[in-house]
């Protein structure tokens, strides 16, 4: 169990206080915690993090912090590798599938939109973010090679993890320096008000992490033998993908597909590969039994987003139905297969 502040620790014992209360109690610290990040991104996007930037760099450490806190937790206690693979799999396949593809079929997911004379403006606008979008799809396909390269042989080990991290590093310094070239292309500056943000944030994620500490603890302890034992890794890979859920239907109805879209994909990157290498650097990770078919479901999905987006700019609704579909097949054959 994490140990507290003392000042947090008569907070942390009412909540225990409650006795079969204290699990959903926490479960709410801990989406009421995602929630806040979410908050805060509205204001961060007026302030030099904007578009698919904002998607790809931000909103991933807001609403993968749980699936990281997660692997962390499991790495340093010893549990299961399987779980947090189990995890990041259920959490990345949910978020290409079944998070993309319900707000395709209600608002429909025009990254680019029909070309009229008022629009030409703008339009290379779009067409930028459709191009970052692109290379972001790509790079789920080349983690998610990665991964796949890395878990032939039946396990991830301390060095192929250590590679992964170093890939997302990579990565996000690739998007750092984005922000700020556009940032001096355009003009702007950070907002005054960006370290009270990032503060903000950072006490959040604690939330995060206490609350993902204690539930792990529960589960471990208390609920031993039924449905969450056996099956952590989809319960803790559906209470994760909760805070992204939110964020792709509130920015489906706000009508920012590229925000939406970006923001699951970064997701993505923060499970597949990070999560993964930080639970390697305490032990060799051991692979799930729907391993193969979650990878499979990935790749598939991945390819679909990358011909839609790419071609016609868009992902049709009908194909956002079959995409919900093949969530319904991955659900059946990974529970009961």
């Amino acid at each position: 169990m994490v140990r507290l502040p003392r000042v947090l620790n008569p907070f942390l014992h009412w909540i225990e206080a409650k006795g079969p209360w204290a699990p959903w109690l926490f479960l709410a610290v801990f989406v009421a915690a995602s929630l806040v990040m979410i908050w805060r991104l509205e204001a961060m996007s007026a302030s030099g993090f904007e578009g698919t930037v904002l998607g790809t760099l931000v909103m991933p450490y807001c609403s993968g912090m749980g699936n990281l806190i997660f692997a962390y937790i499991l790495g340093r206690d010893g549990g299961s590798g399987a779980d947090v693979m189990g995890n990041s799999l259920v959490n990345n396949v949910t978020d290409m599938t079944l998070v993309l593809g319900l707000p395709a079929v209600i608002w429909g997911m025009k990254v680019l939109p029909p070309q009229t004379k008022k629009r030409k403006t703008g339009s290379k606008a779009y067409e930028l973010n459709r191009l970052s979008l692109l290379l972001t799809l790509l790079a789920v396909l080349f983690f998610t090679g990665t991964v796949w390269v890395f878990g032939r042989d039946g396990k991830i080990d301390f060095n192929e993890g250590l590679v992964l991290i170093g890939l997302f590093l990579f990565w996000q310094c690739f998007h750092v320096f984005e922000v700020l070239k556009n940032n001096v292309r355009q003009g702007k500056s950070l907002d005054w008000m960006l370290p009270f943000d990032l503060a903000l944030l950072a006490v959040c994620a604690y939330a995060i992490y206490v609350s993902t500490d204690w539930l792990v603890a529960w589960v471990g302890h208390v609920a031993q033998g039924g449905f969450i034992k056996t099956h952590l890794d989809w319960i803790s890979g559906w209470i994760t993908v909760l805070p992204n859920a939110v964020l792709a239907f509130y920015y489906g109805f706000r009508g920012q597909p590229e925000t939406v879209y970006t923001s699951q994909v970064g997701d993505a990157h923060i499970s597949i590969p990070l999560c993964i290498g930080v639970y390697t650097m305490f032990n060799t990770m051991e692979l799930p039994h729907y391993y193969q078919l979650a990878m499979l479901l990935l790749f598939g999905s991945t390819l679909v987003h990358l011909f839609f987006v790419g071609v016609f700019g868009r992902l049709p609704r009908v194909v956002g139905a079959l995409l919900v579909i093949a969530y319904g097949y991955f659900l059946w054959k990974g529970l009961l297969g």
